[in-house]
């Protein structure tokens, strides 16, 4: 099966349930592929490109050490189910307490959720900055990281209610964007910008340093 592509691939499946969504994901085996539940349909999200890596790997080395007692923090595929709004959401980045994870069910509760961040693709970036806005504040995530990767830019949202987020911050990579409580840090997203654009930067900079 060969679904590479830039955009989502849907299922099909619009007609179920939402429970026999999530049985169908149980099923499925795809690899490379994110599989989510959105607007009652199963959507597929291609391969991340590979300075994603560095990103996340950035973003959990500051948060970390701020995490609240007993929270992990981790890039590894897991499936959060926010069965009120009948979404299920694999977060790049997520915050959790350790108990979150003592089940063997593949689906965990995502109200349970302390920080959720999502790094956007042409594939993914609408439903990032609309959908999951929604439903991460919705269902009390006290932070939603949201990382722009093709505007180059960060925000965080916090204050949750039942329309959303009511507070949110953004700045460009480069900057530092404070997260809010319970986290009470300054992340510094310097180091995430795409690989030829970080080299054009240092060629300036050179260029700038030799003027000068």
């Amino acid at each position: 099966m060969t679904l590479m592509t830039e955009r989502p691939t849907t299922s099909g499946t619009e007609a179920g349930s939402f429970e026999e969504l999530l049985d169908t994901l149980d099923k499925w085996d795809v690899p490379g592929f994110r599989a989510e539940v959105i607007r009652g349909s199963i959507v597929l999200s291609p391969w991340s490109k590979g300075y994603y890596q560095r990103v996340m790997r950035l973003v959990c080395t500051q948060v970390e050490p701020h995490l609240p007692q007993d929270h992990e923090i981790s890039c590894a595929p897991f499936l959060y189910v926010f069965a009120g709004d009948e979404r299920a959401y694999g977060p790049d980045i997520h915050v959790a307490p350790q108990r979150v994870f003592e089940t063997t069910s593949t689906r965990l509760d995502g109200e349970a959720l302390t920080l959720a961040a999502e790094l956007t693709s042409s594939a993914t970036r609408d439903d990032d900055l609309t959908d999951k806005v929604v439903v991460y504040g919705r269902a009390g995530v006290p932070v939603y990281l949201l990382l722009d990767m093709q505007e180059e830019q960060a925000t965080v949202f916090w204050d949750p209610s039942p329309k959303g987020y009511e507070s949110r911050q953004t700045r460009p990579f480069g900057e530092k964007l404070t997260l809010p409580a319970p986290f009470g840090c300054a992340l510094d997203t310097s180091g995430f910008r795409a690989p030829r654009q970080e080299a054009e930067a240092r060629d300036a900079r050179d260029q700038e340093q030799t003027r000068d």
